[in-house]
């Protein structure tokens, strides 16, 4: 495949910039996937509606509910809190501080968003998301990245919930979503609207499951590869692309080199589990306040592949000889 880049000197408008052709993603419901054994023998990007309505986290890990959980000795919770993108650019010192101020303020961002209808616009509304047809092409209102006035805010990132609180498993449904034999492990995402994951691609499979709040993933598959710009920044579960789309107006050659990319799009919302299978590229804007699981699961051949493979770049990371300086995990020292 021969790859063409064309650059002007000015840098990209994104007012005028198309970008890549999307369509929508394969939908199901959990009404029909259920009696087929769920998504155990699905091997492709897959939005399943309404996957998550029986579970009882649905009810119990709303912000104020989980603003309420307490250590064993009954101190107040506090974890790490992820600034700004760390998929792209530099990375920001993270920080430490209690949950529950922040979760009570996303409580009330949401009830404000809501009323406002600002779940409705996005990269694409969900007036124009109803009205495609299935296979139909179309493209994205990068302008509306525009609209995110602050950038660096915090975002409670990669929370391992369910180590810290195991009794939250009693919540969930997975296996019955996600039945088969593998190892996986879950983190939790909690943040505020108008916040991004930048692109990149995990080597574990991703049962995403959206809890609360409304979510826009793009997806590219490995296929795609050549147009994503992938970067050398480290990060021990997956890689990372150059292209931040936060910044496309910044980026002229990352951004010309994207717009050659097809790929598909997924509204993901309150209830929705999305199954994003190993190595396909994804970016997320979330359009609400909203808190996710994403389960991550290797299988007994993916354990001896990419998982052995994570874990020695993980052990030639901690000893500084690979990525050191140039990753997620550590704050960059800053530019002089």
């Amino acid at each position: 495949m021969e790859l063409t880049s064309t650059v002007s000197t000015a840098a990209v408008a994104t007012q005028t910039y198309r970008g890549p052709v999307f369509r929508r993603i394969e939908e199901t419901t959990w009404e029909e996937l259920g009696p087929k054994g769920g998504l155990k023998k699905v091997d492709r990007p897959l939005l399943v509606r309404g996957a998550l309505h029986h579970w009882p986290a649905r009810e119990r890990w709303q912000f104020e509910r989980l603003a309420e959980l307490r250590r064993r000795d009954g101190s107040e919770v506090q974890t790490i809190f992820q600034m700004g993108i760390a998929e792209q650019g530099q990375t920001q010192q993270e920080v430490v501080r209690p949950i529950a101020p922040y979760l009570r303020e996303l409580a009330a961002m949401d009830r404000a968003w809501r009323a406002e209808g600002r779940h409705r616009v996005g990269l694409l509304t969900e007036e124009r998301h109803a009205q495609l047809k299935p296979g139909e092409r179309f493209h994205l209102d990068w302008s509306f990245m525009d609209t995110f006035t602050v950038k660096d805010k915090p975002y409670l990132s990669l929370w391992h919930i369910l180590h810290e609180f195991p009794e939250l498993k009693k919540d969930l449904r997975t296996r019955e979503l996600w039945p088969g034999l593998r190892w996986d492990w879950g983190y939790t995402f909690i943040g505020g609207g108008n916040s991004v994951t930048g692109f990149h691609f995990d080597y574990p499979t991703n049962l995403f499951c959206q809890i609360t709040g409304v979510k826009e993933f793009l997806l590219f598959p490995p296929s795609q590869n050549a147009f994503m710009s992938p970067s050398h920044k480290y990060d021990w579960g997956g890689k990372l692309s150059h292209l931040d789309i936060t910044r496309l107006h910044e980026q002229p050659e990352e951004a010309a080199l994207f717009a050659q990319a097809e790929g598909q799009y997924a509204r993901v919302e309150t209830g929705d589990a999305l199954f994003v299978p190993h190595r396909h590229w994804h970016a997320v804007v979330s359009l609400l306040p909203s808190v996710s699981l994403a389960l991550f699961g290797l299988s007994p051949l993916e354990l001896f592949t990419d998982g052995l493979t994570s874990v020695g770049r993980a052990v030639l990371h901690a000893l500084g000889l690979y990525g050191r300086g140039n990753c997620t995990c550590h704050q960059l020292p800053a530019s002089t």
